[in-house]
């Protein structure tokens, strides 16, 4: 085939479209072949194509925070494999110190070579995986002392090499797992990474390890120069917001993040000096989590038709102090930290960002009722170990935008998430799912209303040990220009208020979990509802009838159940003017 040194703006695209379809079919690839349901029913994975430096050129629909978890390791195994890398390698890393979030999540990629043996590019594929080792059974030991504690690190290692499998690799790592599906999780990864390696060199043949090159750098080029014309219509200037998050699972209360994000003419800073420093707490985010969190809220926030690759990041100075609760020395525990503090990284940056164009900030994050993991020795009906990872748990959070209420059950953090079925989980898991229904009132009031939260049920069928987290119990999800915050979580685990963790909790058969999760910040002031919105939201049961009349100032008339529902429009107006 024909080979460039330069490319054009139609051959570029081409090429970017073109590695975004490969990532898409690598995502796929393991939902489809993922052997637990973490990852073949809830799709916690997503896939990104790096180049040779690796520098970000393409991502998947998928985690919006992982979109930056692969660059880090994949640029240490770069410098650390100096001259060893070979077509055929795979390799596997999740240590949360080299650019990951924390333990369960694994990064697997393998690279790309032209003819003549020159590196091109990277396929990777991170997925979240049920266990990491450890003393805690789930990947999540939230009271570990250090990272040593949690499971086993993997900065970065070989799976593969030169195409073939290392077994004493894979024999160490299944060694290292509690869950007997983890090794053909892995091996889902394995294969994903090199079904895109596969691709990504019939792409190299087709169009030429140059020509590829180029469009690499065109893409990167082009997202820099879009995102920074963007942040030049901002006005300049520093603008600050402080998020706290009630408590870390060991009871330390209140932990803080400040941001400042100051507009220097088409360049952003965002500077986290001031968040937390205590050195008791147990709330610690790396800098590869606190990065994703923090670039992911950025991106919800302008064009979404630029590239979300480096040219993106490039436009962005991330200032976070290392020894704070969003940059911890290593060895600290980070299990929980990808959670809290790494949303409230996205809170901060959306309040701080309101202040200037609030017509596009929402809080698209979850103060989420996580870690959670439900497991026991014997599951009646087969006799044999379960462990539950709680993919199906998650229903509350959103957040309203400017013209839009809150969609669905799912923050827009989650992504590509699915909230698994019933029916799914009760025939993996020795459980019944008693309840999932949306909690009248627990939306924020808005101009355009936050999402409800809902009331989540599981009755256990056997005896059954519980971990559980909880938060957004005192410092709730906010509202935006003027909207009002979201309602708080609770969780009752058998007889036990979880406030704010638990962990080996023994519930007996018949007993449940009930959470209620909390609602979405709304946006824009209440009093300027449309009444014939509230009226709807009333028929939904998003709004009770008392609901409509103390938050929005809409006065209904008449009975839900005798389909008689009204607005009295004199009456809202009055209303409404004796409130303003």
């Amino acid at each position: 085939m024909a080979s460039f040194s330069t490319t054009d703006s139609i051959t570029a695209s081409v090429i970017r479209s073109a590695m975004e379809t490969v990532c898409f079919e690598m995502a796929t690839y393991v939902s489809r072949t993922a052997t637990t349901p973490i990852l073949n029913q809830s799709n916690e994975r997503n896939a990104t194509i790096l180049d040779q430096n690796g520098r970000l050129a393409a991502l998947s629909v998928g985690i919006p925070q992982f979109m930056l978890s692969s660059t880090l390791p994949v640029r240490l195994a770069i410098d650390f494999f100096e001259n060893d890398l070979h077509p055929g390698d795979v390799i596997v890393a999740n240590d949360p110190y080299h650019g990951g979030g924390h333990l369960p999540d694994f990064n697997v990629f393998s690279p790309v070579f032209d003819d003549d043996g020159i590196l091109v590019m990277f396929a990777s594929i991170q997925c979240h995986h049920g266990d990491t080792g450890g003393a805690m059974a789930g990947g999540y030991n939230v009271f570990a002392k250090d990272i040593w504690s949690e499971g086993t690190r993997y900065p970065i290692l070989k799976i593969f090499d030169a195409g073939v499998e290392r077994r004493d690799v894979v024999l160490m790592m299944r060694a290292n797992n509690r869950l007997a599906g983890f090794i053909g999780d892995l091996r889902s990864q394995v294969g994903a990474a090199q079904l895109g390696a596969e691709r990504l060199k019939a792409l190299v043949d087709d169009y030429g390890a140059d020509v590829v090159r180029s469009a690499i750098d065109w893409t990167i080029t082009d997202a820099r120069r879009r995102f920074s014309q963007e942040i030049a219509a901002w006005p300049d200037g520093t603008y600050s917001a402080d998020v706290y998050f009630d408590a870390d699972p060991a009871g330390n209360r209140d932990i803080h993040v400040h941001v400042a994000v100051t507009v220097d003419g088409d360049h952003l800073i965002i500077d986290f000096a001031g968040s937390d420093t205590r050195p008791e707490i147990q709330a610690w985010s790396t800098f590869g989590n606190t990065r994703g969190n923090a670039i992911a809220q950025l991106a919800s926030m302008v064009d979404a038709s630029i590239p979300k690759n480096e040219g993106f990041f490039d436009c962005i100075d991330l200032r976070v102090p290392e020894g704070s609760c969003l940059n911890p020395t290593e060895g600290k525990p980070v299990s929980s930290g990808t959670h809290h503090p790494g949303v409230e990284v996205s809170d901060a940056i959306a309040l701080a960002m309101s202040q200037i164009i609030p017509d596009r900030c929402a809080p698209q994050s979850y103060k989420y009722g996580s870690p959670r993991q439900m497991w026991g020795d014997v599951d009646p009906r087969t006799g044999l170990a379960f462990f539950d990872h709680g993919g199906e748990v998650n229903a509350g959070w959103v957040n309203a935008v400017r013209g839009q209420d809150a969609w669905g059950a799912l923050a827009a953090a989650s992504g590509n998430l699915i909230k698994a079925s019933a029916e799914i989980n009760e025939h993996f898991f020795p459980h019944f799912l008693r309840g999932r229904n949306y909690i009248t009132d627990s939306g924020g009031p808005g101009q355009w209303r936050g999402g409800c939260g809902s009331n989540f049920v599981k009755e256990v069928r056997t005896p059954t040990y519980v971990n559980q987290y909880v938060v957004n119990q005192r410092h709730i999800h906010p509202g935006i220009a003027g909207g009002h915050h979201g309602s708080p979580d609770h969780c009752m685990v058998g007889d036990t208020e979880v406030n704010p963790s638990v962990a080996n909790k023994l519930i007996q058969t018949g007993e449940k979990l009930v959470y209620r999760f909390g609602g979405g910040g709304g946006w824009g002031d209440p009093l300027n509802r449309d009444p014939v919105a509230v009226l709807d939201d009333v028929w939904d049961e998003y709004v009770s009838v008392r609901g409509a009349l103390k938050d929005y100032g809409v006065v209904i008339t008449g009975s839900l159940e005798e389909m008689t529902l009204e607005v009295d429009f004199e009456a809202t107006k009055l209303a409404r003017e004796a409130r303003r």
